[in-house]
């Protein structure tokens, strides 16, 4: 498709300057642009790179604000799309990610198996004992909430900042609407799933030094929990209700429903029961259990139907396609 694949690598940079020029250095000849985008950090990162860096491949982006990881990462994207990139490689300035590895990130899109291809350090069950406790958790709690709101059951750790993206599929990315802080890597993954893009997890070990850990367990359960909610519930109307309908599009609320009706009907009758001093009626008991288990039952098809239905079909291609033969 492309007989010369243009590769572009993009550093969010915020207070990297210890690590940035490193991380630099150590990328391929693969690699055809480097967009160093420096959101207002307050240490001169842009400037730093400049100054110091005399790889012709860099191309330094300055924010006037501050943007988060998301807006500086967009930024990347939408300046190596306009240089006509194939494919955008997302790798943070910090050191923590082995630029040798994007080859590995690469191949899968272009040999037309995946739209999106992150890392996963946990692969390895060896290499796990690496990570910080909190951070193993942490993750853990993240992968079972993001397959749940992103609809991507067959991958794990959707933290991970190591990425890559076809540019046809980058293209039609919200980019005003992607979260632009910590939250950013998992709301990629619920917009891929709204394109149906095709996502595929490519093994790295987990590489941690001293530095602190920015995962706070408060911000999981306030912040993340609530976002999740929320593309859960938006991923839901999308893909079984605005853009298609079949019988997970019934099964779903028809299961919510009779397992809350079950489920208040149950805990009043056991309070009305428990205030009298006297013996539930065995119909009372089945006009409660009977809906909990058909409303559990239902939801458990939902989640099959769900499951089943994870992207196969790269975007690209069919995108790439369609402009061959318009």
């Amino acid at each position: 498709m492309y007989p010369n694949d243009s590769i572009a690598v993009v550093i969010p940079s915020y207070r990297v300057t210890r690590h940035v020029l490193g991380v630099i250095g150590a990328i391929g000849p693969e690699v055809t642009h480097i967009y160093v985008v420096d959101d207002c950090c307050p240490d001169k990162s842009g400037a730093f790179v400049r100054e110091h860096c005399s790889d012709p491949r860099v191309v330094v982006i300055e924010h006037e604000k501050n943007l988060g990881v998301g807006g500086a990462v967009m930024t990347g994207y939408q300046a190596a799309i306009s240089a006509g990139a194939a494919v955008i490689v997302k790798v943070d300035g910090d050191g923590q990610m082995d630029p040798r590895l994007i080859p590995n990130f690469i191949v899968p899109i272009l040999a037309g198996e995946a739209d999106y291809s992150k890392g996963n350090r946990f692969y390895d069950l060896e290499q796990l004992r690496t990570m910080p406790p909190l951070r193993l958790f942490g993750n853990a709690v993240l992968s079972l909430m993001s397959k749940v709101s992103s609809g991507y059951w067959d991958i794990f750790d959707p933290t991970n900042g190591f990425t890559a993206i076809h540019a046809d599929a980058a293209r039609h990315l919200p980019f005003e609407k992607i979260s632009r802080r910590y939250f950013f890597e998992t709301d990629m993954l619920f917009r891929l799933n709204t394109l149906h893009a095709v996502v595929v997890d490519v093994p790295m070990d987990a590489v941690y030094g001293d530095e602190v850990s920015n995962l706070k367990i408060s911000r999981i359960v306030t912040e993340f929990v609530a976002k999740h909610f929320r593309n859960f519930f938006k991923r839901v109307f999308y893909n079984y209700y605005l853009r298609n309908m079949s019988l997970a599009s019934i099964e779903l609320p028809l299961g919510g429903a009779m397992l809350a009706f079950g489920t208040v009907y149950g805990v009043n009758a056991w309070l009305h029961s428990a205030r009298e001093g006297t013996t539930t009626p065995a119909g009372t008991v089945m006009v409660a259990a009977l809906p909990v288990l058909m409303g559990v039952q239902l939801i458990l098809a939902f989640l099959a139907y769900d499951i089943a239905s994870v992207p196969r079909r790269p975007i690209h291609k069919t995108i790439w396609s369609r402009t061959k033969h318009a």
